[in-house]
């Protein structure tokens, strides 16, 4: 049941079997139904999410009352509202399934809890961490210096099944330009 988890976290850590058990008798599964919110603005979210199967996708509704993808979540990858969890404060976000997902779930009283146990597993967080920052970070710098034309070229390049995957407008809203302009890619017409 939690296999994927816990081959994502021996590619980074070794556990003992013990800390195996103990890890997994704190971890639930959960079935997400697609376009089903799991997180919504002004919400606190408590909850760490590792997807086994599924795509989630984290948005804001902007001043315009327009979606805007932050962040995609796929197979192997935890998601969920960082500030929100560790500050315990409002989230500013929503999260998501775009297609029925699995995931795990762990709590944050859980996770602090574990961590006192097993302390190796803050060095699996911290990675899991930086990997996301920087992966936010690149976002931001082609966000910056590449055309859109470029950036649905890139990302089509590094995720092409993925781009078949999610609907186009989230896709859109996610390179940041409109449904209209990813249309105009993809026909060859930019």
């Amino acid at each position: 049941m939690y296999k994927a988890l816990l081959q994502h976290i021996e590619k980074i850590i070794t556990l003992e079997l013990w800390e195996i058990d103990l890890l997994e008798s704190c971890l639930s599964v959960s079935t997400i139904k697609k376009k089903e919110l799991i997180l919504k603005e002004g919400q606190i979210c408590n909850t760490l999410y590792f997807i086994t199967k599924g795509c989630l996708r984290q948005y804001i509704i902007n001043s315009k009352g327009s979606e805007q993808t932050l962040q995609f979540g796929i197979e192997n990858w935890w998601i969920t509202d960082y500030l929100s969890y560790h500050n315990q404060t409002p989230s500013h976000f929503y999260i998501q399934a775009v297609e029925k997902c699995e995931v795990i779930t762990l709590e944050k009283q859980t996770l602090e809890s574990i961590l006192i146990q097993i302390p190796k597993l803050e060095r699996y967080f911290r990675i899991i961490a930086q990997k996301s920052f920087g992966a936010a970070q690149m976002r931001i710098k082609f966000l910056f210096t590449m055309s859109a034309e470029e950036r649905y070229h890139h990302f089509n390049d590094l995720y092409p099944e993925f781009v078949q995957r999610v609907p186009q407008y989230m896709l859109a809203s996610y390179l940041d330009f409109s449904a209209e302009f990813m249309s105009k890619i993809r026909a060859g017409k930019v």
